[in-house]
């Protein structure tokens, strides 16, 4: 069978692009224009630069036209981590660690090869976690406001399996799964894997848009809603009791909640989760990287009962179960107290790097939470995100732009600033060294 003719075309210009004879920022011919040379119809072309967005290799900008992406930064397909100059500042990624954590590892590890029960973690644990480390997560997540049942708690190898294996048990490929129109870039990867249909819902300063989030749920056959209700993830918007009733009553309806809460841990006193408001049909997920450490691949998700069975299931199909050792590192930490204090030490740690933040950007376009790790920073009109990327980047500095969080046609010219990797001290010449990059570009 012949390849429909957007292909070829499509591919051609792909070649061009990987080969450098096309170069970053190049401006493509205009729609009409490339119909006209192509003799193509103008809905082909059309697909051809949709075919190349779609590969990560272009940009289209209203009004201005479709451009050669510059890959610098996380812009969500997975990008070079290589820099051309000597690199200042990592803000692609957050990996907090705090300076004393090689030693609290070091006697963790001791204390493991010293206990009765070592051979016990070279031994296959059951899917989903033995019964005496599910309960120590079950009861750590008291002070997140969530009363589960051990046999509720799935532990995981990261946050991104426990999503992962929530998607397999309770989705097929088709289902509609409703996501914030800016949103966690792991999500998207998770839907295309599991072949979900992403209904984007449209953001506002506070949070989603619950009216247009109760029509899509009453137009459309959705599944679930994937929602980050405690320090959003570009955003940093923490829903008040109020919308998060909403979410709730929209979801009875006839949904699932998926809730995320990797950043909930730096809001101390957050209203109640979706889980404890709906623990019916909320399944909440969340790990030990962004508290602890990104290296500790631990997770769990916290699914009722009723689904328990079926995402056990699911993780076994995955990856059978989280590690042992890793599990007993884990579970140890929180039995003795180190993950809240490290907790504490980190809503500390967040909310200095904000304020280094506002000293530096004052009077930019900011959007972020007094405590988290995530600065949302809005361009000018004229600036695209990956061509700022490509900017910072020769400049030392990594970012992530808005293509990385964004589920649908909309990318705002933004970039995502995240604050927790550099030292302390680093942070604020990086952001005005950063700062005074991006003043520099020219209309």
């Amino acid at each position: 069978m012949r390849s429909p003719s957007y292909k070829g075309i499509a591919d051609e210009f792909a070649a061009a692009i990987r080969s450098g004879a096309l170069p970053p920022g190049a401006r493509l011919p205009a729609h009409r224009d490339l119909a006209r040379e192509r003799r193509i119809a103008l809905g082909t072309a059309t697909r051809v630069y949709a075919e190349l967005a779609a590969m990560g290799l272009v940009v289209g900008e209203p009004g201005r036209g479709t451009f050669v992406r510059h890959r610098s930064g996380y812009d969500g397909p997975e990008p070079s981590r290589a820099l051309p100059v000597p690199r200042v500042a990592d803000l692609s990624f957050n990996q907090p660690l705090d300076p004393d954590q090689a030693g609290a590892l070091r006697l963790a590890l001791r204390t493991l090869a010293a206990s009765g029960d070592v051979e016990s973690l070279l031994r296959q644990h059951p899917a989903g976690g033995r019964r005496h480390d599910r309960a120590v997560v079950a009861t750590y997540l008291l002070d997140r406001g969530i009363d589960a049942a051990p046999d509720d708690v799935l532990l995981t190898g990261g946050t991104q399996q426990a999503l992962d294996a929530v998607l397999r048990a309770l989705t097929r490929p088709g289902d509609v799964l409703a996501v914030d129109a800016l949103s966690y870039p792991g999500i998207r990867l998770l839907a295309a894997a599991h072949g979900l249909d992403l209904a984007p819902v449209p953001v506002t300063p506070a949070g989603p848009d619950l009216a247009a989030l109760d029509r899509l749920c009453r137009t459309r056959p959705v599944r679930a809603i994937y929602a980050m209700p405690t320090l959003h993830n570009p955003l940093g918007w923490v829903l008040d009791r109020e919308a998060r009733a909403r979410v709730v009553e929209i979801a009875r309806a006839g949904c699932l909640i998926v809730e995320d809460g990797t950043y909930a841990f730096l809001d101390a006193a957050p209203p109640p989760p979706l889980r404890a408001l709906a623990p019916e049909r909320t399944c909440y997920v969340a790990g030990l990287s962004k508290n602890v450490a990104a290296g500790l691949r631990f997770g769990f998700a916290v699914v009722p009962g009723r689904l328990a069975g079926a995402v056990t299931r699911s993780l076994r199909s995955a990856a059978w179960s989280a590690p042992g050792i890793v599990t007993a590192l884990a579970t140890g930490w929180i039995a003795d107290g180190t993950v809240t204090r490290l907790e504490e030490a980190r809503r500390r740690d967040a909310a200095a790097r904000q304020e280094i933040a506002r000293a530096a950007l004052g009077g930019m376009d900011v959007v972020a939470h007094p405590g988290s790790y995530i600065v949302w920073l809005g361009l000018e009109p004229h600036q695209r995100p990956d061509h700022v990327a490509a900017v910072l980047a020769e400049e030392g500095i990594l970012v992530s732009t808005a293509d990385a969080f964004a589920t649908g046609a909309w990318r705002p010219p933004a970039i995502r600033l995240a604050l927790a990797t550099p030292p302390l001290d680093d942070l604020g010449p990086a952001l005005r060294r950063l700062r005074s990059a991006i003043e520099a570009i020219p209309p």
